[in-house]
């Protein structure tokens, strides 16, 4: 009885992002509260829509009902309260923090409260469409940052026409997810369509002229003291779990908002999920873990039993182009680097600029790095997350090339 009493309790949704979406379509009647503008979009393809391949209403997810430009303020525990910036109150028997993350704007000399004109972070549609709307043929781009979004944010301005430099302060691109192998056949595409890389390089500032009281980006100054002119910057420098409001509401916070098996938080009556949720010590900031938590707390909540034991998260990288000679995928999971004692098989092509490499410890798949032609992809990832012991019969050279591969 007291399960369905719970689940008729009126559900607020506090952030209208992919996972703040996803739920509340699975739960009509929830009342979802946004800060964008936009309906709710699928933010995986940002950077077609910096490249003009898609309009924003192509990326727009399902219909939601959300109350679109409001910001919730303040958590009442005690009343069950959500407090908004238009005034607004809302009740809730439970709620839910989808409050996702924001860019990290690094601590970089002329970089201030406001950003100055030409610099853009790139998190939002709204990024997305002001970068859009500044980049044209021959314009100067400097991204800073050599992770996911910093490779698809110079990729696309490149799509543009733009003069792009992607600075990366680590030894090469995507060190979370790539080996330098496959980060370095990354860079060579990279290249090819003109984007100019550096790696092991650290920015120090930004330099800016003024006119009356605007502030432009002219340059971005490197820790060497060399300069790279620029009439744009993109600072793709990773993301932070958006944590205020549940601290404000005295909510347990580590780096994101603590969460058990059923999403919730250290108060039984809120849950959290995407970006901002800690689960299990484990931040994923990636698309699939955070739908995949909407669907279990939709059972929760709808009085169903149901958990969430975490996610065997995949990344995809699609970089599509007109020509297809210039389109790349690209794919990775798990532990790509080898410890001692494991087994590794790698497959290169440079001509064709493919590259396969999967790790196998202790009779399981560990994880891997796919790029270029990705025919096996879908057996290698099921392979993983199953976690299930290789059959003995099965080579590891037969497991890259399965299911269409070369």
């Amino acid at each position: 009885m007291r399960k369905k009493t719970e689940s008729a309790l009126p559900v607020v949704v506090i952030g209208a992002g992919m996972a703040g979406a996803r739920l509340a379509a699975r739960l009509p009647g929830a009342t979802v509260v946004g800060e964008e503008r936009h309906a709710p979009y699928n933010r995986v393809l940002l950077a077609d829509v910096l490249a003009g391949r898609y309009a924003p209403d192509v990326i727009a997810l399902p219909a939601t009902e959300v109350r679109r430009g409001v910001r919730a303020v303040r958590i009442d525990r005690a009343d069950r309260l959500v407090h908004c910036d238009d005034g607004s109150v809302l009740h809730y028997g439970r709620l839910v923090l989808a409050t996702g993350s924001n860019p990290v704007l690094p601590p970089l000399r002329g970089l201030g409260d406001t950003l100055p004109d030409g610099v853009h972070p790139f998190r939002t549609l709204d990024d997305a469409l002001a970068l859009r709307a500044a980049v044209r043929p021959g314009v100067r781009a400097v991204v800073i940052g050599g992770g996911l979004l910093g490779v698809s944010a110079a990729r696309a301005l490149a799509e543009c026409g733009a003069q792009v430099v992607l600075a990366q302060q680590g030894e090469h691109l995507m060190e979370r997810q790539l080996d330098p192998e496959a980060a370095a056949l990354l860079r060579v595409h990279l290249e090819a369509l003109g984007v100019e890389v550096h790696t092991e390089c650290r920015v120090r500032g930004l330099r800016c002229t003024t006119a009356t009281t605007t502030e432009s980006v002219r340059a971005v100054e490197l820790a060497d003291g060399y300069e790279l002119a620029a009439d744009l910057t993109v600072l793709a420098c990773g993301v932070r779990p958006r944590t205020g409001l549940a601290l404000a509401a005295g909510l347990d916070v580590r780096k994101g908002i603590v969460v058990d098996d059923e999403l919730r938080t250290s108060d039984p009556y809120i849950h959290a999920l995407g970006d901002c949720a800690e689960h299990r010590s484990t931040l994923y900031g990636l698309a699939g873990p955070a739908l995949e938590q909407a669907d279990v707390l939709a059972e929760v909540l709808a009085g169903r039993p149901a958990r969430y034991e975490g996610t065997r998260a995949l990344t995809r990288l699609t970089l599509r182009s007109p020509d297809p000679l210039h389109a790349l995928d690209l794919a990775a999971f798990g532990e790509a680097r080898p410890l001692p004692g494991d087994d590794v098989v790698r497959l290169a092509d440079a001509t064709r600029g493919a590259y396969r490499t999967v790790v196998v410890r202790e009779g399981r798949l560990a994880g891997g790095v796919l790029l270029g032609d990705l025919g096996a992809v879908s057996g290698l990832a099921r392979t993983w997350q199953d976690d299930e012991p290789l059959p003995p019969a099965m080579s590891l050279l037969h497991l890259l090339i399965d299911d269409g591969g070369h």
